[in-house]
């Protein structure tokens, strides 16, 4: 067995959802590949019997497991899989002794490491394993269908690329060298402030107070994390967010090289009111260019949603698509 750290977590049911009578709740804890312990919420439908089809849910990207990866991760339960949702590296209740990081390669790793804690379980069926990303999460649940052939079925919520966002801008509006170059140059001077300082400087999560001339995607982000609605003292986002210097891994990495690869099934979801709509219409036309294995792949955009709606609106968020989905795939 890998060598895990005690973690300090939580037992008291402190989601931004209501907790639902129709599935059982537990944490579990799971080390990665780098010697992180990963915290995370299971499901199990009640009164569930042989072994189960199990899925591993992660994001927003800056959000926590009790947020909505939390949600889907019970609804998904409420409907007969065994989930798990968690919290990856370095954020949440989860472990690593650097705060609020972030790095592709161990991003992959987290959800490569809850498949390998599902595939253990003796309730579950290591032949029917499937991962949902939201967010900055559906861009990594992707990466990792590219890799992890354990993985059957992956969904995608409201999918950010937050490798292009990054070196690119929001639409692609910083796609250049110039612009690029100056955000190296202030990375890096950051690092040389962090390591006089002792300490990382913070990015600052969702803009408060928010500025009446903001962006309707700025303030639909400040209508979620910083609200009852969606707010959780653990969540980067609700609060100081990531180490300024967290985003050089990103700036210097792109995803997507191999996932016109993916052999397995994938559903993309998305609001098509949605300011980072066309992040998910771009990977799902690469995933798809000059594969061999589109059958089973699907875009799905959900009429006058935005980005936001997918994170916590059930009236909204297609369940039932997901359900028959994996249903099909994790046969």
């Amino acid at each position: 067995m890998m060598q895990t750290e005690e973690l300090k977590l939580t037992q008291d049911w402190d989601k931004v959802f209501p907790k639902s009578d129709k599935g059982d709740h537990k944490k579990v804890t799971f080390a990665n590949h780098f010697g992180i312990t990963l915290a995370a919420d299971m499901y199990t439908p009640k009164n569930a019997e042989d072994k189960l089809p199990a899925i591993a849910v992660s994001g927003p990207f800056g959000a926590v497991k009790e947020q909505s990866s939390g949600l889907y991760a019970q609804e998904m339960a409420e409907r007969g899989f065994l989930t798990i949702a968690f919290d990856p590296s370095f954020t949440g209740e989860s472990g690593g002794n650097v705060r609020a990081v972030n790095s592709p390669d161990i991003n992959v790793e987290d959800f490569q490491a809850a498949v390998d804690f599902l595939s253990v379980q003796d309730n579950v069926d290591p032949e029917r394993i499937g991962i949902i990303g939201i967010c900055g999460w559906g861009g990594m649940a992707l990466q990792t269908a590219a890799i992890d052939t354990r993985i059957k079925a992956t969904v995608t919520s409201t999918m950010y690329d937050m490798s292009r966002v990054t070196g690119n801008g929001y639409f692609d509006a910083n796609d250049n060298e110039e612009a690029r170059h100056k955000m190296r140059v202030a990375l890096n001077k950051q690092r040389t402030a962090d390591f006089k300082a002792g300490s990382y400087a913070k990015a600052g999560g969702v803009v408060d107070p928010l500025p009446e001339d903001a962006p309707k995607f700025v303030k639909d982000y400040y209508a979620y994390y910083k609200t009852p609605r969606g707010y959780h003292k653990r969540s980067l986002n609700s609060n100081s967010a990531w180490n300024v210097t967290a985003a050089i891994s990103l700036l210097n990495t792109r995803l997507f090289t191999y996932t016109n690869e993916i052999r397995n099934a994938v559903l993309v979801i998305h609001g098509d009111h949605a300011h980072s709509c066309y992040m998910s219409k771009d990977a799902y036309a690469h995933m798809i260019k000059d594969s061999k294995y589109t059958d089973n792949k699907e875009l799905l955009l959900i009429p006058g949603a935005s980005h936001t709606d997918l994170y916590d609106q059930k009236n909204i968020i297609p369940f039932a698509k997901m359900e028959v989905f994996f249903d099909k795939y994790l046969n």
